[in-house]
């Protein structure tokens, strides 16, 4: 099993996805929120998908493609830093992101499945890793962070986001 990412593996700021993720392997939970995923937005009627709880948040659909953004970038920095590149990586900023994209043309069941793409890509590249791979340090947003702690950020990111969906959309 892989051990939980110990502090200065990862910035503070992510401590709090890291710590939604349960004890247990983390690619278990990774590959089960594959089917959480499904199970609480594959029902979703096609007029939720634009539906915010606040003039000022992301829609339903927002929300899901945030995740797909960052479940890339948080894979390519694992990816990068596992495979020894030392270059420091970028800050992303996901408004920015967001504000790119029109979701409103994009269904929940397409963006479901680009979201579980982009899952099933993360868990192929995560399973090449050995030992050494995981606990490399690289330096991602000017702070140290690891493929480990990546891992658990991925996990627990969306994790955060189901909550939000559930507790603030109304999504069950």
């Amino acid at each position: 099993m892989l051990a939980r990412p110990e502090s200065g593996e990862f910035l503070e700021y992510y401590g709090r996805y890291i710590d939604q993720v349960p004890n247990r392997p983390v690619l278990d939970t990774l590959e089960e929120q594959r089917d959480t995923m499904r199970s609480v937005l594959g029902h979703l009627p096609p007029d939720r998908a634009g539906y915010r709880y606040a003039p000022d948040k992301w829609t339903i659909a927002d929300v899901v493609l945030h995740l797909s953004d960052a479940e890339r970038i948080f894979a390519y920095r694992a990816l990068r830093i596992a495979r020894g590149d030392e270059t420091p990586l970028a800050s992303w900023d996901e408004n920015a992101y967001a504000a790119q994209t029109d979701t409103s043309r994009l269904s929940i069941p397409v963006l479901l499945d680009d979201w579980e793409a982009a899952r099933a890509s993360t868990l192929s590249l995560f399973r090449t890793f050995d030992h050494d791979m995981w606990t490399r340090r690289g330096t991602a947003s000017g702070h140290t962070i690891t493929p480990r702690a990546l891992a658990y950020i991925v996990a627990g990111h969306t994790a955060h986001h189901l909550s939000i969906l559930q507790e603030r959309y109304g999504v069950k």
